[in-house]
């Protein structure tokens, strides 16, 4: 772990079930803080940063996914959203909400830690090979791959950090198409107990919201381009 060590928020409405996640996130190096709701959680968020966020979709009141826009919309935070529902829409629907992952329940705790230091390693470390340039043009839009920062004129473009490890995989690839199994490998979701369709469909609807950030048409992308029987493929100017 980083020095220090990383501070994760669990929102669960289960008192049970968020004091047994504190306890094993402890163990393995997390700092922890717990809300009960939505309400609990935005207080908290209000005085204290957090470097991933842990919600569960089924609360009372304000639910997971509605919380997921709202934050959306102010923090750069990862969020792993914790459901019990297993229809794949419902899933979809949070990450379209801006989550950077999800896990059914129930779970194995491993799982969830594997999937928490998976979404934490995604911001990049290391700048690209000095042979690639360091910013990408992609019309209106550029990237800065050092910083790993959107930028459309002079205002910054938010990236949640799944989109960001996107960025990173594309902009160290450009012009080469990259299958759906390389980006769900890269996304730390190889491996889940989930079927590969439904892994596949998740990289779908993150390309999609990352092309609602790039293109000025994104139905017809021109820069975030489908490669038939390829994948998908990062086309700078």
């Amino acid at each position: 772990m980083s020095d220090p060590d990383p501070h994760l928020l669990i929102v669960d409405d289960d008192e049970r079930i968020r004091d047994l996640l504190a306890r094993f996130l402890k163990r393995h190096g997390f700092l922890i803080s717990t809300a009960r709701d939505a309400a609990h959680a935005r207080r908290l968020l209000t005085g204290l940063e957090f470097d991933l966020i842990v919600l569960d979709v089924m609360m009372p009141g304000e639910d997971g996914i509605s919380l997921t826009e709202s934050l959306r919309g102010q923090l750069l935070t990862p969020i792993l959203l914790l459901t019990a529902r297993g229809e794949i829409e419902d899933r979809i629907r949070g990450l379209e909400a801006g989550a950077d992952d999800y896990l059914v329940k129930p779970f194995e705790p491993r799982e969830l830690l594997l999937r928490i230091n998976a979404i934490l390693r995604r911001v990049p470390e290391t700048p690209v090979a000095s042979l690639i340039p360091k910013v990408l043009h992609l019309g209106a839009v550029r990237y800065d791959m050092d910083r790993a920062e959107l930028w459309r004129g002079d205002a910054p473009v938010r990236l949640t950090a799944t989109e960001v490890q996107l960025m990173r995989v594309f902009s160290a690839h450009p012009g080469e198409p990259l299958s759906r199994l390389q980006l769900v490998e890269e996304l730390g979701r190889a491996g889940s107990q989930e079927q590969p369709g439904a892994q596949e469909r998740a990289v779908d609807v993150q390309i999609t919201r990352l092309r609602r950030k790039i293109e000025i048409d994104p139905k017809q992308p021109r820069y975030l381009q489908t490669v038939r029987g390829a994948g998908y493929m990062l086309a700078p100017d």
